[in-house]
């Protein structure tokens, strides 16, 4: 067995690549990267590497997509303990693969794990599996305009046994997506429901952890919202101040020209919002990190203090908020032109049609 010692995190891993036999011609890829859509199609290899308490990190393999294989008594299926990133890997018109801040996401892969009780993934190995994926399926980024090849790393605790601990033996794998613009035929500003009853996460909770309980806590509000007729669900915190969306990060824009983006122990830190309220930052605006009432929200919009409002995240980048509802009202929210131009600066960065000034960028193919 390859065991891999955690503690350097600087070593490379010595992957065993499986090819595979009922991989996609080049005729049938291209014809599914025309129209990806979303989260449906998928490559032909998936990256695996097993932790156990005795052995550490080791297997690190390429191996074709395809199930995984459990025991019933997996701690995952009963205990939910797993985590997850999700980033993008970009076609520059130099023809290579790119991707944003990587190290970021492995940095808050390894938040959530310490917070779910499961063991760290180096660095260095987050970044290198997905140096190993694209070395296979790099023909599965595409070049469209807005397209993207979304990458998924994954871990969850696969140790058989009932008894409630944390589990000794641990899979991460990486499963990429072609992926095509999320928002088609351009970006239009969305209406979100305010989630009084429900909350996402609770204070002392998991909700600055990435993983698939608060996601799945989200779900029942958000088809409340659907039959309101509103495209997300925007929730509180505990002490009753705006949290975030379901799967996003939400920011005000103050006439001042200041960025207010919401301050709770139960927020999710998206790499997306800060890489905006960076670009924010070197225009000169001020940027505040703090708590926000519902009340103040509504005051300012209603006063004109709130000059625009919007999400950010990963699958949509930027998304204008059109309109909040909640039980007995219905907000029009306002837009400035600062959003939008914030949202085309950082995609001209992702796709290398601008300067990257702050080395964001990561080339995965070379």
């Amino acid at each position: 067995m390859n065991l891999i010692d955690p503690a350097h995190s600087s070593e490379q891993l010595a992957f065993q690549v499986t090819r595979n036999l009922a991989a996609r011609s080049a005729s049938e890829r291209d014809r599914l990267l025309e129209n990806p859509g979303f989260g449906t199609v998928f490559t032909d290899h998936m990256v695996d590497i097993c932790w156990s308490e005795k052995g550490g990190w080791h297997r690190p393999r390429v191996q074709p997509y395809g199930p995984i294989s459990l025991d019933p008594a997996a701690a995952v299926l009963h205990y939910a303990q797993e985590i997850f990133e999700g980033l993008k890997a970009y076609r520059h018109a130099d023809g290579g693969v790119y991707t944003f801040r990587p190290e970021e996401n492995a940095k808050r892969f390894n938040r959530s794990a310490r917070r779910m009780a499961m063991p760290e993934l180096p660095v260095q190995y987050f970044l290198q599996s997905l140096h190993e994926l694209i070395a296979v399926d790099g023909a599965w980024t595409p070049s469209g305009e807005d397209q993207s090849l979304y990458l998924r790393p994954f871990m969850f605790a696969k140790e058989a046994f009932l008894g409630v601990r944390p589990a000794k033996k641990f899979a991460y794998y990486l499963i990429g997506s072609p992926s095509g613009a999320y928002f088609p035929g351009g970006v239009k500003p969305v209406t979100i429901w305010l989630s009084e009853k429900y909350a996402r996460a609770a204070e002392g909770g998991t909700g600055a952890a990435k993983t698939g309980g608060n996601y799945a806590a989200s779900l029942l509000p958000q088809s409340e919202a659907a039959e309101q007729g509103c495209d997300q669900v925007v929730f509180l915190d505990a002490k009753g101040n705006i949290e975030e969306l379901g799967g996003m990060n939400i920011v005000f824009v103050m006439k001042d020209g200041t960025l207010v983006t919401p301050q709770s122990e139960s927020i999710l830190e998206g790499i997306t919002r800060t890489s905006i309220l960076q670009l924010a930052a070197d225009r000169g605006h001020t940027i505040e990190e703090r708590p926000v009432t519902l009340a103040e929200w509504r005051d300012g919009v209603a006063s004109g203090d709130i000059v625009d409002v919007f999400a950010c995240g990963t699958a949509a980048v930027l998304t204008p908020i059109g309109m909040l509802k909640g039980e007995g009202f219905a907000d029009e929210q306002p837009r400035s032109e600062l959003s939008l131009s914030l949202r085309e600066e950082l995609t001209d960065i992702q796709y290398g049609r601008r300067e990257d000034k702050h080395g964001w960028l990561r080339r995965l193919d070379a």
